[in-house]
């Protein structure tokens, strides 16, 4: 380790910069994902607060409505965790990189395998995000009905 140049660091830096880029897109998609389930909570909210006062709310269509909200707080749940899990992926993959540049190993195989799981965590998020935008879409054909079209 005490061996360990500088420049002998400088090619692990540019390979750990994938990684590194990786958690910042990543972190705004958590971000974008994190405002969509806050919506999704108000919503609800606001759709079980009507559904409780309100006696001339259509029951039905608010409970379905509910229903559809909890389904898509499930899949935004899901593809939050799924995104953190692929964010802490790629940061255990920048210090593994790094620990195996001071100590001279080699782990290609090591390497390989957190980045592919990072990448399969990261597309495991992405199908659980458009899972969520065709669920809203549907809720909003339920809304308006015909009108849609």
């Amino acid at each position: 380790m005490a061996g360990t140049s500088v420049s002998q660091l400088a090619p692990v830096i540019q390979t750990a910069i994938g990684p590194v880029v990786l958690v910042s897109g990543v972190g705004l998609l958590l971000l974008s994902m994190t405002n969509r389930l806050g919506r999704v909570v108000d919503r609800a909210r606001t759709l079980a607060r009507e559904l409780r006062n309100a006696s001339d709310v259509d029951e039905g269509a608010a409970v379905a409505q509910l229903h559809i909200l909890a389904r898509r707080a499930g899949l935004i749940r899901s593809a939050i965790a799924l995104g953190a899990i692929s964010v802490l992926f790629a940061a255990i993959l920048v210090i593994v990189l790094f620990l195996i540049a001071l100590t001279g190993g080699q782990a290609k195989w090591l390497i390989a395998t957190i980045f592919i799981m990072c990448m399969l965590s990261l597309i495991g998020a992405l199908v659980q995000f458009l899972r969520d935008v065709n669920l809203s879409l549907h809720a909003v054909r339920l809304e308006v009905g015909d009108k849609w079209r």
